[in-house]
C-alpha cells in the first residue's frame, strides 16, 4: 500500500496526523528561513556555481520563481528581525503575511507590529495595512495601441505611465503588480509563442524593418523578420564588443589590463558566451548577462592577456576570484576607492 493512501486512517487519526504536518511545516519553514538567511549572508551560492541567491534557490533547490522570491525577502527580513523566526515556527504569521510586513517592519516596531498581526490572514494583514497607511486611489490607464495587420498580432494594449505626485503630497502606494517582461512558451519541439507590449515607436520601428526587408520577405512574416533582424543585429553587437571579424591592429596598449579585440572575440567563442565558474561538484556558472573578460593569472600579478590567460566571468564570480585571491578586505577597500573616484569625477 502506498504510504500515500491514506483511507485506512480513522477520521481522528486522519485529523491529529494533519495538525501534527502542519505544525511540523512551520517549523521547517522557519528553519529552512534561516538557513537561506546564512547561506545567503555568506554568498555560498558562489562557490556552488550560481551568480545569485535567486538562481541557486531555483536551480539547485528546485524551487519556483515565486517561491524562491517570497523565501529569499521573508529570510533576510528574519535575519535582520529573528522574531519573525519564532513567529513563523509557531505559526503567529505565515510566509506570506512576513512579506506582507516585510517593508513596514523595522527593529523598533518588530514586537508590535508582530503582535498587532499574529493570527491574521493575508486579506486581514492587508486591511491592517491600509488602515494605518492609506494609498490614494489609482485609477488605471490604458492607452489602446491600432490595430495591427493580420499577419502581425503582437499587442492590444499598454500600460500608460501613472503621474507623479505632487510635491509635499503623500507618494501613493505600488500599483497592482504587473509584470513588465516579455513571456515566451512552448507550444511544440523547438517551437514559442513570444508575447510582448511594445510601445508605439517599437511597433512603428517594426514595420519599418517590414518594408526594408519586403524584397527578402515578401509577405512580412514576424518571425523570419525577427530572425533577421536578430543576426543582424548579433554580428554589429559582436563587432561592438570585440571587434569579432577584425585582425589584430599590430598596436600595443601601454595599459596592461587591455584585451585585444582579436583576443575578446576568441575567448568569447571558445566559452561560448557563459560564464565559466565551475564548482566543485562540476556544476558551471550559467550566467550569460553582464559577462567579463578575467585574467587567470590577475595583472597584477604579471599575468598576460593572452587566450590562455583571459576566461569569461560572470560579474559576481569574477569579484568572487578577486576576493579569493586578494582578500574580501582589501577588494572592499579597492571597490570602495572606485566608487569615490567615479563620484568625484561626476560631481
Amino acid at each position: 500500500m502506498s504510504k500515500y493512501s491514506l483511507t485506512h486512517l480513522p477520521d481522528g487519526t486522519l485529523l491529529q496526523d494533519l495538525i501534527a504536518l502542519v505544525t511540523r511545516e512551520r517549523t521547517n519553514t522557519a528553519e529552512l528561513l534561516a538557513h537561506l538567511a546564512e547561506v545567503d549572508t555568506r554568498r555560498l551560492y558562489l562557490p556552488a556555481g550560481y551568480p545569485s541567491m535567486h538562481a541557486y534557490c531555483e536551480r539547485e533547490l528546485r524551487l519556483s520563481e515565486d517561491a524562491a522570491n517570497k523565501r529569499i525577502r521573508a529570510a533576510r527580513k528574519a535575519r535582520e528581525i529573528p522574531a519573525l523566526f519564532a513567529a513563523i515556527a509557531d505559526g503567529r504569521l505565515n510566509l506570506s503575511g512576513v512579506i506582507l510586513l516585510a517593508s513596514h517592519l523595522t527593529p523598533d516596531n518588530a514586537e508590535a507590529l508582530i503582535k498587532s498581526t499574529e493570527g491574521m490572514s493575508k486579506v486581514e494583514i492587508e486591511a491592517f495595512i491600509a488602515a494605518r497607511q492609506p494609498r490614494s486611489e489609482e485609477i488605471p490607464m490604458v492607452e489602446t495601441l491600432p490595430t495591427l495587420p493580420q499577419a502581425v498580432p503582437i499587442v492590444e494594449a499598454i500600460e500608460a505611465p501613472i503621474a507623479a505626485p505632487a510635491r509635499n503630497q503623500p507618494a501613493p502606494g505600488p500599483p497592482p503588480m504587473v509584470s513588465r517582461r516579455s513571456k515566451v512558451e512552448p507550444i511544440a519541439r523547438e517551437r514559442y509563442v513570444l508575447r510582448a507590449c511594445l510601445g508605439q515607436s517599437t511597433l512603428d520601428k517594426l514595420h519599418y524593418v517590414q518594408a526594408l526587408l519586403s524584397h527578402k520577405i515578401p509577405n512580412g512574416d514576424l518571425p523570419a523578420v525577427l530572425d533577421r533582424v536578430l543576426d543582424l543585429a548579433i554580428e554589429r553587437l559582436e563587432k561592438k564588443k570585440f571587434g569579432a571579424g577584425s585582425k589584430p591592429s599590430g598596436r600595443r596598449s601601454n595599459d596592461t589590463r587591455h584585451v585585444p579585440a582579436h583576443i575578446k572575440h576568441a575567448v568569447w567563442r571558445r566559452d561560448g558566451g557563459q560564464c565559466t565558474f565551475i564548482s566543485v561538484s562540476d556544476h558551471r556558472c550559467s550566467e550569460r548577462h553582464r559577462l567579463e573578460f578575467d585574467h587567470i593569472i590577475p595583472v597584477a600579478r604579471g599575468g598576460p592577456s593572452t587566450v590562455e590567460n583571459i576566461r569569461l566571468r560572470c560579474r559576481t564570480h569574477n569579484q568572487y576570484a578577486a576576493e579569493q585571491a586578494f582578500g574580501a578586505a582589501f577588494m572592499q577597500r579597492k571597490r570602495k576607492k572606485a566608487i569615490e573616484a567615479r563620484r568625484l569625477v561626476g560631481g
